[in-house]
């Protein structure tokens, strides 16, 4: 896959006949430093591990509105500050109230939102007000980064998600997007059809590459890809939507004796293989 992205050869005039103009060569934007982004991070322990593995950005959750109150996830976030990391929080919960008591409890530098977004008629509205969310949390806490998951459907089936219309209304009031995958059945896609009912990620699965390009072609943000990356794939990734950044979660995750990924437990070494192969597949493509 990488060596496609090489220069292709000088074009010998000579040979392309009289009054043929040249064709034109394949232009490539070189890509910077990625993002790479690790979730769910919630020990100190781990948060620290990954931050000296050259990890930027380290990602927790906090599960409910319920038991919001974690001082372990608490040390960790800390952990990743004074790493020299930047922390990213998942409230799994909407309600103002306990986002603004989580933000001050946690303080952490990126709070990612990650709900489940409708695809038919509802869709603008009920965009509309994680939009008006956004612009309060932001108002209330400046320096604090938004992230926001733009769903994108599995390989195939990009059509049957709007995400570039996502991807439209959530700019103005978004830092970061990352697509992710959305899983979707033979007639529609229901939020409870989710690993996590109400909220799109951590599915295991790739999304559509074609249409994770064409948002980070459309897009005046950060798009950090999600959505199924493990070491293995991470480069073919990296080549075929060239994003700003890579996040992995449940293929970098610890397996239970089945080989099936244990959420909340991090597997150092394939945290490891995935940041090599990131910065070793920056230099083909650079």
């Amino acid at each position: 896959m990488l060596n496609m992205l090489n220069t292709p050869p000088k074009v010998n005039r000579k040979m392309q006949g009289p009054g043929r103009p040249p064709r034109r060569r394949m232009r490539l934007i070189p890509m910077a430093r990625l993002i790479i982004q690790i979730y769910e991070v919630q020990t100190a322990r781990e948060a620290e591990a990954l931050a000296a593995m050259g990890v930027d950005h380290i990602g927790s959750v906090v599960l409910s509105a319920a038991d919001w109150k974690m001082p372990g996830l608490r040390e960790a976030i800390a952990a990743v500050r004074a790493a020299g990391a930047r922390s990213s929080l998942i409230p799994l919960f909407g309600d103002p109230e306990p986002i603004r008591r989580t933000l001050d409890y946690y303080r952490p530098d990126i709070v990612h939102f990650c709900d489940a977004l409708p695809l038919g008629n509802d869709a603008r509205p009920y965009c509309e007000q994680l939009i008006e969310r956004q612009i309060r949390v932001k108002e209330e806490y400046p320096d604090t980064a938004i992230m926001r998951s733009i769903p994108i459907a599995p390989p195939g089936a990009a059509d049957r998600v709007p995400t570039l219309e996502y991807g439209r209304w959530f700019q103005p009031a978004t830092d970061f997007f990352l697509t992710d995958t959305l899983m979707i059945g033979p007639s529609a896609a229901a939020a409870s059809d989710q690993p996590v009912s109400g909220f799109v990620g951590i599915t295991g699965k790739t999304c559509d590459w074609n249409m994770a390009r064409r948002l980070v072609q459309n897009s005046r943000i950060p798009v950090i890809l999600a959505g199924g990356i493990s070491p293995g794939n991470v480069s073919d990734a990296m080549a075929e939507t060239r994003p700003a950044g890579i996040d992995s979660c449940t293929l970098t995750n610890a397996g239970d004796a089945d080989g099936r990924p244990i959420r909340f437990r991090k597997d150092l070494g394939k945290v490891k293989h995935l940041v090599e192969a990131v910065r070793l597949a920056e230099e083909f493509l650079r």
